[in-house]
């Protein structure tokens, strides 16, 4: 079943990749999807030319059946939260020194203090050390706890290593308020 799912993936993408850009072809190993794949092209135009063009077309030895998915794929969900986010830090960066007054060096902003390891608070930054996690946690758990705070970029956990990860946000202050609310909440 292995290597029919990639072999699906592949063919998909040959038969569709003339239609534009396409960002992604899943195709899931279970028995519930068997025989299905999803092309998610950058754009709306190209999938709707594929799925006008393509509709019936002999697939081994079966009509194709296409339409649109459900749901926003994660990557096209994702691109658009991006967007979203530097379209906010674009709007907010020309409200704070108009409205508000210019803000302060980071070098002003308030830290809570290092870590237990550390002798001096280190200097603040927009990417978070997290370390003494359990091992059983999934970046996903990290992602739902941490994206909960303005300007949250990513988590990246390291294999090798398990039980530490680092957290990235836009900015020094935004990584800051989160650290300090999450502190706030053990």
């Amino acid at each position: 079943m292995g290597k029919l799912c990639t072999e699906l993936k592949k063919i998909s993408a040959c038969c569709f990749y003339q239609f534009g850009k396409i960002l992604e072809v899943l195709a899931f190993k279970t028995l519930k999807h068997k025989g299905q794949a999803w092309v998610v092209f950058e754009d709306v135009t190209s999938a709707s030319e594929a799925l006008k063009r393509m509709q019936g077309f002999p697939f081994y030895d079966k009509p194709m059946r296409i339409q649109y998915a459900k749901t926003k794929s994660d990557i096209i969900a994702k691109a658009d939260a991006d967007k979203k986010r530097r379209d906010h830090c674009d709007a907010n960066q020309a409200g704070v020194n108009s409205a508000y007054g210019t803000m302060p060096p980071h070098s002003h902003l308030p830290y809570p203090g290092g870590g237990k390891h550390a002798d001096a608070p280190a200097a603040p930054n927009n990417i978070l050390f997290v370390e003494n996690l359990p091992h059983e946690c999934a970046p996903m758990m990290l992602q739902m706890l941490f994206c909960q705070y303005a300007g949250f970029k990513e988590v990246r956990m390291v294999e090798t290593k398990p039980g530490i990860a680092f957290v990235e946000y836009g900015d020094e202050l935004q990584s800051t308020v989160a650290m300090q609310a999450l502190r706030a909440s053990e």
